[in-house]
């Protein structure tokens, strides 16, 4: 009884009160007041901290990569001769972002030279290596050849053992 005195006792001295008050809440991002919302709901359901705490990781995991997912941005850019284009790609390239990779490409107006410029984004996983060779593979159908320029050098490693094996 004394140890659950004990911990109620920490428990009320650590919760920042200010934090939980409606006008503070109102003012949080709605993403954070979910994860928070959603871990209280978890634990109280559950009666185990362990579980409300792995939901809130988990759907703040899900909600991060989520919003990372839409940073991507690819600038087009028309060489002089109009004989060549270079694509430059921004923002994280994973999972999250491939799709909207994909997307970013003019595939019927462009030329038979495509350059593909990532150095500014880097590549984290294996849904993007398949997004590119989507990209070459599209680009192809086009009669155009694609050259990827840019990569890091553990992105180009990645890249090469990959790319082509990953199947469509």
């Amino acid at each position: 009884v004394a140890l659950a005195a004990v911990m109620m006792v920490v428990a009320v001295m650590t919760v920042d009160w200010h934090s939980v008050r409606p006008s503070t809440i109102r003012r949080m991002p709605l993403p954070e007041t979910l994860v928070m919302v959603v871990t209280i709901a978890v634990v109280v359901a559950t009666d185990n901290l362990a579980y409300g705490v792995i939901a809130g990781v988990i759907l703040a995991m899900a909600l991060f990569a989520r919003r990372v997912a839409h940073v991507i941005s690819v600038d087009r850019v028309v060489a002089d001769d109009e004989e060549s284009v270079r694509y430059i790609v921004r923002g994280p390239l994973f999972f999250g972002s491939s799709n909207d990779l994909v997307e970013q490409f003019s595939y019927a107006e462009d030329p038979a030279r495509i350059v593909i410029d990532l150095t500014h984004a880097q590549i984290w996983d294996a849904s993007t290596v398949a997004a590119l060779d989507s990209v070459e593979t599209i680009f192809a159908k086009h009669g155009a050849s694609v050259t990827i320029e840019g990569l890091d050098e553990r992105s180009v490693r990645f890249h090469g053992r990959l790319s082509g094996n990953l199947g469509s």
